[in-house]
């Protein structure tokens, strides 16, 4: 598990430059899957056995978006979802959107490997696994 998913996504309040080049490569290579497009933005598609457990995952993707007071662009298809994260107060990339796609694939995880078959909630799980997480 990435050591990202431990930290707290930070709201943007603007003036810093998006992170580029070097910046980028070291992040990425901490959120398995996800990729860099032009700097701008990161991508990821996750793989569901059926649009109930795909709804399922966007649920729990919009919850710890609220909490983490970060919100990504999701896109829901019959057994799959496309994330797409940016900070969009300064037109690209922070930490915080790499922060944010640790936490959504620690979600993945725990629907993929059918861990909450009686629908307990993956971020209830995320949230005890790292108790210094979630909203403040």
């Amino acid at each position: 598990m990435s050591d990202l998913a431990t930290k707290t996504c930070v709201p943007c309040r603007g003036g810093v430059p998006p992170l580029k080049g070097e910046e980028l490569a070291s992040l990425q290579e901490q959120v398995d899957g996800w990729n860099i497009i032009e700097e701008h933005h990161i991508t990821k598609t996750f793989k569901f056995r059926d649009f109930r457990e795909a709804l399922k995952f966007v649920n729990h993707v919009g919850e710890l978006a609220e909490e983490q007071g970060h919100h990504p662009d999701i896109f829901l298809a019959w057994g799959r979802v496309d994330v797409t994260i940016w900070t969009h107060k300064i037109n690209g990339l922070t930490e915080s959107d790499f922060i944010l796609a640790a936490k959504v694939d620690q979600l993945a995880t725990a629907i993929i490997d059918e861990k909450f078959k009686d629908f307990q909630k993956p971020l209830q799980a995320v949230k005890e696994a790292h108790p210094e997480t979630g909203s403040k």
